[in-house]
């Protein structure tokens, strides 16, 4: 690793949206030989990955393995870590996202992330928190407004239970209310891809059954890649699996293959619960 140069110190043209999606086996977005490091110590390590648009990603594998670490380098949360870099490519639609003229910012609107807690803004009401991303992005006109905070809150199944309180508070709601919120604030700017930071890990079984209902919905429309260290969860909701150990990536594949013929040990290992 000592000959890889941090990748701040690319050029690359600023990013442009696709032509519109065609086809479900369409790269969206793709790592080549991503490590991410904080400071001297990498956590991850020469990760590549292939991510199809309109499909759900699991990253599985045991705590402290690199799986959050890689999925905040995919919108470059990472950087914000302290100490935080890494090397190799990270390409949305075929264009390195850590190019020196492309915006963060306008990066996170087309890469939107959910995190493990819900994180609704708790001095805004359940509108303003979803009309947050819009506002930063110069949607004013309070027509447009309420035309995409209604379709968000649909889409993100919670219109039915708040299009009553709009103006109530955030934090008013239900943790897995707030979770599905926050959800509807992460597509609202129409994102090509969302991330998932184990986004029921503290909700209970209701409400976590309504996250993985709502995946299904959202893959119409969406990219999305989820960490969970809840293997049935995995196994339920996703399209593909990479089992991630030790800031490697073992083994990648559909996720019927990786649970019921693991190519790798180390992978079956963790599935049948010997080690995790």
């Amino acid at each position: 690793m000592s000959d890889l140069q941090p990748v701040a110190s690319r050029t690359a043209p600023p990013l442009v949206r696709a032509p519109a999606r065609t086809s479900a086996s369409e790269v969206r977005m793709e790592t080549v030989e991503v490590s991410a490091m904080y400071g001297k110590f990498t956590a991850v390590k020469e990760v590549s990955l292939r991510f199809a648009a309109n499909r759900v990603h699991a990253l599985i594998g045991p705590s402290g393995c690199g799986k959050s670490t890689f999925l905040r380098a995919l919108n470059r949360m990472h950087e914000l870590s302290e100490h935080g870099w890494i090397t190799g490519r990270v390409l949305l639609d075929g264009q390195d996202i850590y190019g020196s003229r492309v915006n963060a910012m306008q990066l996170r609107r087309r890469v939107g992330m959910v995190f493990q807690r819900p994180t609704p803004f708790p001095t805004m009401s359940i509108y303003d928190n979803v009309a947050a991303g819009l506002r930063v992005h110069g949607r004013h006109r309070r027509a447009e407004l309420d035309t995409v905070v209604e379709q968000s809150l649909q889409q993100a199944a919670l219109w039915d239970e708040v299009k009553e309180r709009l103006r109530a508070s955030a934090m008013t709601l239900s943790g897995g209310q707030q979770q599905r919120l926050c959800i509807a604030r992460t597509v609202a700017p129409s994102p090509d891809v969302v991330l998932l930071d184990e986004p029921t890990a503290s909700l209970d079984p209701q409400s976590t059954q309504r996250i993985e209902e709502l995946l299904f919905e959202l893959k119409r429309d969406y990219t999305i890649v989820i960490v969970t260290h809840n293997m049935q969860q995995a196994a339920r909701v996703s399209d593909t699996t990479s089992f991630f150990y030790m800031g490697t990536m073992v083994e990648s594949g559909p996720t019927r293959q990786i649970f019921t013929t693991p190519a790798d040990e180390q992978t079956e290992a963790y599935i049948t619960g010997r080690f995790g």
